[in-house]
């Protein structure tokens, strides 16, 4: 099985992301999902991501076959936006399938924190009064992903 990896400025459809990952399936018991929202902090008035075209979906396409090979998925798939992102627009859709609902759940969990620290994209917050500032990395996202290599 090979995942579903894209990087789009568009808006992604859950509901559709969905059917294709289900489509003809009858072996699913469970779908998890996370969608990542651009939130409106502090003043925010957008975020601008920037990415590595190819490199970065061979990266994540990378950290989806790990998931695949830690937990028995039936169907992977991850969106992740670039571009201008507004509060409320959806930035990252991560869907999981499997026979069973705690492995579709913990790979999404696991997706998640490997994204956030090993996707290689990088975002700029754009403020209502005009500033703007790169994000930087942060120690709680490290140390979320590291529980996944621990023991």
């Amino acid at each position: 099985m090979r995942p579903t990896v894209k990087v789009q400025a568009e808006p992604f459809d859950i509901a559709a992301e969905t059917a294709r990952l289900a489509a003809g399936r009858n072996d699913i018991g469970a779908i998890a999902s996370f969608i990542g929202l651009c939130r409106a902090d502090d003043g925010l008035a957008g975020m601008v991501l920037e990415h590595w075209p190819g490199v970065t979906e061979r990266a994540i396409d990378t950290i989806a076959y790990d998931a695949m090979a830690r937990w028995p998925l039936t169907g992977c798939t991850i969106i992740h936006r670039h571009g201008l992102m507004r509060p409320g627009d959806g930035i990252v859709l991560v869907l999981a399938a499997s026979g069973h609902r705690a492995a579709a759940l913990d790979a999404v969990a696991f997706l998640m924190d490997w994204l956030k620290t090993k996707a290689p994209f990088w975002k700029r917050e754009e403020f209502l009064d005009g500033s703007h500032r790169w994000v930087e990395a942060k120690a709680e996202d490290d140390a979320a992903t590291a529980r996944w290599t621990q023991g």
